[in-house]
């Protein structure tokens, strides 16, 4: 799903809310999380997961395509760990479509 998608969803799930309300919203949540992850800090949904940043130490790497030995720079990334119930929901989606196929 896109930003854009997010956004129609949204629209579609609340009434009398214009377009732009709604982009503004999910505008409004990503770049806060944004802010929130680049401080180092952590975010948790309840029933959906958590986000985080974790430190990659810098290594050695190498390149596919010659082979060559190159330095990688160590690095923060942003990681997502499901929640238990996302988790759930996934699986049982999952189980459903394999005792009922289409």
């Amino acid at each position: 799903m896109t930003r854009r998608g997010i956004i129609e969803e949204l629209l579609a799930r609340s009434e009398g809310a214009s377009y732009r309300d709604a982009e503004t919203i999910v505008n409004t949540i990503f770049d806060a999380m944004g802010a929130v992850l680049a401080r180092g800090q952590r975010i948790e949904i309840r029933g959906f997961g958590s986000f985080a940043v974790k430190s990659r130490r810098a290594r050695q790497g190498r390149n596919p395509k010659t082979g060559a030995t190159v330095a990688v720079e160590a690095k923060r990334v942003p990681f997502f760990r499901a929640g238990k119930e996302l988790r759930a929901e996934i699986n049982g989606a999952r189980q459903a479509a394999e005792t009922h196929p289409s």
